[in-house]
């Protein structure tokens, strides 16, 4: 209802308050003054008289549940290299959907009881995997590309075998114990056979 159609029934809505007030004075009132009004025989008449706007039951609005918030992380592509045992990688591309710096320092998936975050370097024509000191840092609003060759997850001692088409699920943990959980999917590749070089 409209602010014009409420102040066109104003007039009616005093007059009928008025006549109410009238009514529920004591007889031997002069005048019928409203002195001796009963105030439950206004509040009916008012509300008798007002449209009703809905404006006094209206549901406060539901609060934002915190679960439902974005996770920090994205994760683009992931998927994994095919093993029946030893060591795999995985691979993907993490996507920051926050305003500031992410860093995953730690992953971890049931098919393997030794993860690391792995770098690659080269060293006289070859090239060497090692861990990465301070975790994978994802820039505000960036991206950072696991893949062979570069920075990836590196799975050691892989207690049960990774066939193809198989979803392993990963955990990644960030630095201020925030967790994103995603599955990959296994994939036959005859690369990523960098040498590994054991941390002392």
């Amino acid at each position: 209802m409209t602010i014009t159609t409420i102040n066109r029934m104003l007039p009616a809505a005093l007059a009928a308050l008025l006549a109410a007030a009238a009514c529920a004075a004591p007889s031997g009132t002069p005048n019928g003054a409203p002195s001796g009004t009963r105030p439950d025989t206004l509040s009916g008449a008012l509300s008798g008289a007002l449209p009703d706007t809905g404006a006094a039951t209206a549901a406060p609005a539901a609060a934002q549940d915190p679960a439902a918030a974005a996770a920090p992380l994205s994760i683009i592509d992931p998927w994994v290299k095919t093993a029946r045992s030893g060591m795999s990688a995985a691979f993907a591309t993490l996507v920051n959907t926050t305003g500031a710096a992410v860093t995953v320092v730690a992953a971890s998936t049931p098919v393997s009881p030794s993860v690391e975050l792995h770098e690659v370097v080269g060293d006289g024509g070859t090239t060497t995997m090692r861990r990465k000191e301070g975790g994978i840092v994802i820039p505000a609003g960036g991206r950072h590309v696991l893949q062979p060759g570069g920075d990836h997850i590196m799975l050691m001692n892989v207690r049960t075998a990774i066939e193809p088409g198989t979803e392993v699920p990963f955990t990644l943990t960030l630095k201020g114990g925030k967790t994103v959980s995603f599955t990959a999917v296994a994939k036959d590749f005859a690369g990523a056979n960098e040498s590994y070089a054991p941390h002392e």
